[in-house]
This record gives structure tokens, sequence and C-alpha cells, in this order.
């Protein structure tokens, strides 16, 4: 009994050990898809074949020199995508998906529509963060503290042009608005997901979309237009009707045909056809 366990679990372990590789490769590939390591990631896995090329045709010197070319790029790695790497292991994590865990969520999610469209059809910009599992503490203990019951009237008061306030982001907890005026990172230079005609609000909507969790709510000033941003995927001229589909898809997945395995990018196609 004991030699057919034996072989078991030496027939089992190899096993095992290619689904973890295939599972670790398939995560990381499926994280800097759509960010600006995908380029860089292309050019080390052909890096990495001609190395091994070079060692099976025994180039000597090239195989020597690429070993220590490869060995530098993984430094270097850790250093220029130290951003992308924390998101990354900060998105490993067993735990469930918290959603929005305060009774009145359909009210405060009404709420919320109600004030970006009134904000939207007068053409006031502004740039609303939604706090999901990661925390966004750092940002908000930097800025203008409210730490109020969120309303309508607080968030489009605050975004009026008169407002001191009125630059930079609002940051709301549940059902809490954190902070004002609060400064975010702004998007790479590199991100895939930046035109032109984008101005700061923008910028930093994808900006700290890259680097947490966050849902990231942006009007703009110039066109009126809102847009929605998640995951460093921004998508833009949502309308009212949509608004609240795609935001409870997002934070209450269970209760929403669309289903939670879905991503933000494949939800909102969902939702626009």
């Amino acid at each position: 009994m004991d030699r057919v366990l034996s072989t078991f679990w030496q027939l089992l372990v190899p096993g095992l050990e290619v689904l973890l590789i295939a599972f670790f490769a398939y995560y990381l590939i499926a994280f800097f898809w759509n960010t600006r390591a995908k380029d860089l990631t292309f050019g080390l896995f052909a890096l990495f074949v001609i190395y091994l090329l070079s060692g099976w045709f025994n180039f000597t010197v090239l195989n020597q020199l690429l070993q220590n070319m490869i060995n530098l790029s993984f430094m270097a790695l850790i250093i220029l995508f130290q951003p992308e790497i924390r998101l990354a292991l900060s998105k490993f994590s067993v735990r469930g998906r918290g959603g929005k865990d305060f009774p009145d969520f359909d009210l405060f999610l009404t709420n919320l529509c109600n004030a970006i469209y009134f904000l939207a059809d007068r053409r006031i910009g502004a740039l609303v963060v939604l706090e999901n599992q990661d925390t966004l503490e750092e940002y908000a203990s930097t800025a203008v503290r409210i730490d109020a019951k969120f309303t309508p009237e607080l968030l489009e008061s605050i975004f009026m042009t008169t407002t001191p306030i009125h630059d930079g982001g609002v940051v709301i907890r549940g059902d809490r608005l954190l902070s004002a005026a609060t400064i975010l990172p702004l998007a790479a230079e590199e991100s895939s997901q930046l035109f032109r005609s984008m101005g700061t609000r923008h910028r930093a909507a994808l900006g700290i979309s890259q680097e947490t969790d966050a849902v990231t709510i942006v009007v703009s000033e110039e066109t009126g237009k809102v847009s929605i941003a998640k995951d460093g995927i921004m998508t833009r001229s949502i309308k009212a009707d949509r608004f609240k589909e795609i935001l409870r898809s997002i934070f209450r997945p269970d209760s929403n045909e669309t289903g939670g395995s879905l991503t933000f990018l494949e939800r909102v196609k969902a939702w626009s056809q």
C-alpha cells in the first residue's frame, strides 16, 4: 500500500508543479497585458529564447553575455515597474470581493448618479474615486479631510468652481466622503489608454486605477461626458442609464446578471450591447 501511495505521489507532484507554473504564468501575462510592461515582457521573452538557443548551439560568448543581461534585466524590472509589481501582488489575494458592504448601497448609487449627471449637464469638471478593497488612506490623509456622510449636495458643492477645494479628486469610502482636493498619481505616459485630448483629471483617474483597485469617475469640463476608469482601463461617454448598472456590476456582482467573474472591460461591453 505504501509503495502504491509513493508511486501515486511521485506522479502527482510533477503534475501539480506544472499546474502551478501555468497558473503563475497566466496570471502574470493577464495582468501585464494592458500595461506599459507588455512590450518589455515580450522583449525579455525573446531574449530568453535566444539565450536558450545560444546554449543549445554552444555559442559560449553570446550565452555568457545574454546570461549577464538577463540577470541585470530582472533587477532593473523590479526598480522600473515597482508600482505594477506592487499592484499585481496586492491583487493576488484569496479574499472575496467585498463590495460596498453597507445597507443603503442602492440609495447611495442613485444619489451618486444624480450628482454626477447634475455636474455633467452643467459641464462642471469632477473627479470621484470610490474606494474598493485597496485602502486609499495614504491619498486621503494628505488632502482636505471631510469625513462626512455622502450627499449629492455635498459632492456638487465641492466641485463648484467658486470653492477653493474643487481641484483634485474626492475620495469616497462606503457611504462617507473622506476627502476633497486629493492629489492622485498621473497615468504613465506609456499607457495605451492615454489620448492627447485627455486632461489632468482623466490622467489622474487612470493613474489611481493602475495603482489600486479603486473605481474612478470623471466628468469632463469641456464636453460634460462621464467616464469610468478601473484596472487601468477607461471607458468614456457613459450614459446615465448605464452608469448605475456598471457600478453595481463592480461592487455587487452577485446581484447582476453579468456575473462576478467578468472583467471591468467585459462588463462594460456587456452593458453596451
